[in-house]
């Protein structure tokens, strides 16, 4: 469901309850309305919006804000978590209820500086996979988008007393890749794609963490697919450490993102256009929405 971004233009201090903002719904839809301003109170423009329902872990919407610092997006009802973030800026993070029929006036974010967070404590910490989503995007030749992601997983993070000897390691079911869609699912397991009875996991080491400013890192390592081992870097935005969950666990999160071209793993997308195949093209943005927690004395050591 694409984002609905406004062009309407109001005058700085106008409150937004009443600048006549309104979205159409759709029968059983409700609606959420933002409006993103800087620490100066000024409009935050193309800042990045990701929209992700809490039940599926699947992104419901994705976009950025209008020249004036507004979104509005129709969606199914439900709770979803809405991540707002922009260059230099502390990210916002919260969780929503979108109710059938509602359309709320849009509430104004403001976006803090970028601080320095308390990194991990270093040591082991894993993913908490029920917190945690692996998602890809591909482009469908000739017809739009496939949204996807992995079901199971594990993984976690040797955080070092220096954040940049930290590594990362996860592994991937590949037979467990989801579309949606039961032919195409089986189509990605299969030797023309994935492999998965060759191949069955995809796997990624990381080699060096690279502080960029803010709760900015760059992490680079080696993704291993379909037999093929290749140099990727992720743009990883850090979002925290806190307490919380059952027992209270310490929990630390980060959003990481990376282009793959699929040639790269010798998926070969060309000879099966030539044969008449309809499939996804050549580059996938693949995205890691991760929580992971700290290891106690209780709980199984990160992969190596």
């Amino acid at each position: 469901m694409a984002l609905v971004l406004l062009r309407r233009r109001r005058p700085k201090g106008f409150p937004a309850e009443a600048a006549g903002l309104s979205l159409p719904l759709p029968p059983g839809a409700g609606g959420m309305a933002r409006e993103v301003v800087d620490p100066m109170g000024s409009a935050m423009a193309a800042a990045d919006v990701t929209v992700t329902a809490l039940d599926t872990h699947r992104v419901a919407v994705r976009g950025t804000t209008d020249p004036y610092g507004f979104f509005l997006a129709a969606l199914p009802p439900g709770r979803y978590s809405l991540l707002i973030a922009a260059e230099g800026l502390q990210p916002h993070r919260e969780t929503v209820e979108v109710l059938a029929g509602a359309a709320a006036a849009p509430e104004r974010v403001w976006l803090q500086p970028a601080q320095t967070l308390q990194l991990p404590t270093p040591g082991p910490w894993l993913f908490d996979p029920p917190h945690t989503a692996i998602r890809f995007i591909a482009k469908h030749v000739g017809m739009g988008h496939v949204h996807g992601r992995f079901e199971r997983f594990d993984g976690g993070i040797q955080v070092a007393q220096d954040m940049t000897d930290s590594r990362v390691h996860v592994r991937i079911d590949a037979s467990s890749i989801n579309t949606g869609n039961t032919t195409r699912d089986n189509h990605l397991r299969s030797a023309d794609f994935l492999d998965v009875e060759r191949f069955p996991y995809i796997d990624f080491a990381s080699t060096r963490f690279t502080y960029r400013g803010g709760s900015k890192w760059m992490l680079q390592g080696s993704l291993t697919m379909h037999g093929v081992s290749r140099s990727v870097s992720l743009d990883t935005t850090y979002l925290g450490t806190v307490n919380g969950g059952y027992g209270e666990e310490l929990r630390c999160a980060a959003l990481a993102k990376a282009e793959l071209h699929r040639e790269d793993y010798t998926l070969n997308w060309r000879s099966m256009l030539a044969r008449g195949i309809a499939v996804v093209g050549p580059t996938v943005q693949l995205e890691l929405d991760i929580q992971a927690m700290y290891r106690t004395h209780d709980t199984p050591t990160p992969p190596e």
